[in-house]
């Protein structure tokens, strides 16, 4: 690869952008389908539901229940664990590999955390509805706060510590490694967004607050694992025509597949 060819494909930081900007992709997608499909999803089909339509910014079903409500959130978490435990040897996985496990945790944990934050402040989404009609309401959305804010920060500092390895030397990578994934979930959210049955709406109120704003650590990351320049390479992530290919082919099945719903009906 001549020197123009690799400035190219390389950003200036060591890591390979596009190889980035998938992993970054397969790791939304991943976090999208088990919050709506595994967790939403299978929980109204096991209820009892004749008819559920999952897109990428909602699950519809003819039943609602707060269990339904509910395990959106407590599959990313219980993924996010799993996670966690294929995590304790990162030696074992290439950068890669460990990158997209990495970012896949970040997404779980910041978007299973986060939206108990969101529904208590905003007094909107998944768990709005687990709380509704408990008293004294001001309470259980006051905990929301509470338990949302401690856990999220908490997930931020072990983001902090699985992303480290890859700072490099300076900060610039770092926010290469944390920006990437942030910017490239919002845009593929929104752009699937714009294809959902439920409309702009969903969009706006569910689909970016999900995304940019479950994902808001990873701006703020860089800052939290900065320690200073260092003298030795970080892990980084080399240019991977596979992880390039499955993430291209996954993004448009999610944008024009997903986005624009599916239905069963039993």
């Amino acid at each position: 690869m001549s020197p123009a060819t690799s400035s190219t494909s390389t950003s200036s930081t060591g890591n390979d952008w596009l190889t980035m900007v998938a992993v970054s992709a397969l790791a939304c997608v991943l976090q999208d389908v088990l919050h709506e499909g595994l967790g939403h999803g299978v929980t109204a089909w096991l209820s009892g539901a004749h008819q559920i339509t999952m897109s990428t910014v909602a699950l519809q079903s003819d039943i609602d229940s707060r269990w339904i409500a509910a395990n959106g959130t407590l599959v990313n978490l219980a993924a996010a664990a799993v996670l966690w435990l294929l995590l304790l040897r990162p030696e074992r996985y290439r950068p890669v590999m460990r990158y997209f496990l990495v970012l896949a945790l970040a997404g779980n944990l910041f978007t299973g955390t986060g939206y108990f934050l969101f529904s208590g402040v905003v007094n909107f989404g998944d768990w709005k509805q687990v709380i509704d009609g408990l008293h004294p309401y001001w309470l259980w959305r006051t905990a929301l706060i509470v338990l949302g804010a401690a856990s999220y920060y908490a997930s931020a500092l072990l983001m902090a510590a699985k992303l480290r390895p890859f700072q490099g030397r300076d900060r610039r990578t770092l926010r290469w490694v944390c920006w990437t994934p942030y910017f490239t979930d919002g845009a593929l959210a929104g752009v699937a967004a714009l294809f959902s049955p439920l409309g702009l709406f969903y969009m706006i109120a569910s689909a970016l607050p999900s995304t940019l704003g479950a994902n808001s650590g990873l701006l703020w990351l860089p800052s939290l694992i900065y320690r200073g320049s260092r003298d030795e390479e970080g892990l980084r992530i080399p240019r991977s025509i596979p992880w390039i290919i499955v993430g291209a082919v996954t993004s448009l099945t999610f944008i024009f597949v997903l986005g624009r719903g599916i239905t069963w009906s039993r």
